[in-house]
């Protein structure tokens, strides 16, 4: 038996009277990643086993690297936009989930090019691509003015880097012709 439960949301940020923020978008690694990495069955690169999500309403893994939420669901939730920011891949992604956000991140990946090739996750380009589907299917759904609305009003986000650090560049020494300063350099190129 699966028990589902309805989250009302009530927005703990007040926003000015004439401001709505209708979605937030999200891009970038695991800190914000909400399960795009569980269905890539090329990498290690996955937390949708325990103990990830025992802290998550239900206590089950999600495929965000954490115990709970991950830092993009609070902020959806002091928004007043909704509890949680689903995966763009989740197989179980609801149309109105579309209409208010959703997370293309992958864990592992980075603005370095090389970052998510080497541990095969969704690089940020590849996340872009996603971004561009998504815009066709809130359109379908909503649109061209209501689509145009969302996306000139919603919160983007992109939360990356920490992979390039601490594993392309520090554990896996991959760009070993870099000095700490050319490749942060590389990386807000890249970015």
């Amino acid at each position: 038996m699966v028990l589902l439960s309805e989250t009302i949301t009530n927005a703990l940020v007040k926003l000015p009277a004439n401001k709505t923020i209708p979605a937030i978008i999200v891009f970038g690694d695991s800190i914000v990643d909400a399960g795009n990495n569980d269905d890539i069955t090329t990498t290690l690169a996955r937390c949708n086993y325990p103990p990830y999500g025992i802290d998550f309403d239900g206590g089950i893994p999600t495929g965000r690297f954490s115990n709970g939420k991950v830092p993009t669901d609070f902020i959806a939730e002091e928004l007043g936009i909704k509890s949680v920011v689903p995966a763009y891949l989740d197989p179980n992604l609801k149309t109105e989930d579309l209409l208010t956000g959703v997370s293309f991140a992958s864990g592992g990946s980075g603005y370095d090019p090389l970052t998510p090739k080497l541990v095969a996750v969704i690089s940020l380009e590849d996340q872009l691509k996603y971004f561009e589907e998504y815009i066709e299917k809130v359109k379908n759904i909503v649109g061209e003015e209501r689509k145009g609305f969302i996306l000139a009003n919603s919160l983007f986000l992109l939360v990356a880097g920490s992979d390039d650090i601490a594993n392309t560049y520090y554990v896996l020494r991959a760009r070993p012709h870099y000095d700490v300063d050319s490749y942060t350099t590389l990386m807000v190129n890249s970015a």
